[in-house]
């Protein structure tokens, strides 16, 4: 991994001040851009998120999936994590913290959405970041692509109707239409222009699949600088919509990150606990650890923006996602490397 994307958590944080500062010296201009809007979704930050989606499911690879009968606790582990387990404790700390501990100190109408963020943020497991913390952990490249295939395909079926269930639980109306969209928009239909396109990549080379790894590798290398162009103007964006807030509550920052830290933290461990009773090998076990643990925070944000607007205390905690995940989910890689050892080396 390149430097740039090595100290990707300090491009963020300055595209966060950046955002902020010109959130707050420039209000009409990001009114402005907030404007942009079709069917409660903003226009510019939908471009971005492609941006950002695309290159990510052209890796995406459905006859990978197949191999998965030779080593399958680990696939099992993952699945089990992201849709049985993390989504569930997501809103039980959630709910602990926003409408219990911090109860006295946000409005209800302002905890019911910092809450529906955090649940958006539990529902949606990471698919592009994955990679990187796979190749941080010396993980099994082919079992992780194995891993995100699977729950980018579950992600289409499960994703809706699971966030529609907990912000329910939590007296929030959802409206299924704008939901439905968000899963069509920024799943399933990059999903099929990666398909589309990787079909492309192959055919274009000879049948060799040195060949076709070759290509879809430089794909991924010519896109990649996009990807996290996209990412950062994302995060600019998103704070510079959400200047006010962040300059004037920023006591609120605080409280939103406190659930995610106790969330993150807390289903690594249960997942790594479980990898070693069930005896994974430690390429398999460091990266179902982390994804079980990150979170696909790209479609958060834009399912929030699509539910409760740009400026909604719901954009704002999975915003707030994006600032906690990449130095947490970099201690954990750290973790993971120092306590290899652990695990079997098969």
């Amino acid at each position: 991994m390149g430097v740039f994307e090595r100290f990707l958590s300090a491009w963020v944080a300055l595209a966060i001040i950046a955002g902020t500062a010109l959130g707050s010296f420039f209000p009409s201009a990001f009114e402005w851009l907030s404007a942009f809007e079709f069917a409660q979704v903003n226009l510019i930050i939908a471009v971005l998120i492609w941006l950002m989606i695309y290159p990510v499911m052209v890796q995406v690879n459905f006859a990978a999936i197949t191999q998965i009968a030779k080593e399958p606790k680990g696939l099992i582990l993952t699945v089990v994590i992201n849709w049985l387990v993390k989504p569930f404790t997501m809103a039980l700390v959630g709910w602990l913290f926003f409408k219990g501990i911090f109860a006295d100190f946000i409005e209800p109408e302002t905890a019911n959405e910092y809450l529906a963020g955090v649940i958006l943020l539990g529902v949606a497991p990471c698919t592009a970041m994955v990679f990187i913390w796979s190749q941080l952990t010396k993980g099994d490249a082919n079992y992780t692509l194995v891993q995100v295939s699977v729950n980018d395909i579950i992600m289409i079926f499960a994703f809706a109707p699971i966030a529609a269930l907990l912000l329910g639980v939590t007296d929030i109306i959802v409206p299924w239409q704008t939901l439905l969209l968000s899963v069509g928009l920024y799943v399933i239909a990059p999903l099929i222009a990666g398909f589309i396109t990787r079909q492309y990549i192959t055919r274009s080379n000879s049948d060799s699949d040195n060949d076709n790894n070759k290509a879809l590798t430089n794909f991924d290398q010519t896109m990649k600088p996009w990807s996290i162009v996209g990412l950062l103007l994302t995060v600019v964006l998103l704070f510079g919509f959400q200047a006010e807030v962040l300059l004037t509550r920023p006591l609120d920052i605080a409280m939103i990150a406190t659930p995610l830290l106790v969330q993150t933290y807390g289903i690594f461990a249960i997942t790594f606990i479980i990898a070693l009773l069930i005896k994974l090998p430690y390429r398999i076990a460091a990266p179902a650890c982390l994804i079980g643990t990150s979170n696909f925070f790209e479609l958060a944000v834009a399912v929030a923006i699509s539910l409760f607007g740009l400026q909604s205390g719901a954009a704002l905690a999975t915003v707030v996602g994006v600032l906690v995940e990449v130095p947490v989910m970099l201690s954990l890689v750290w973790f993971a490397n120092k306590t290899k050892h652990w695990f079997a080396s098969s």
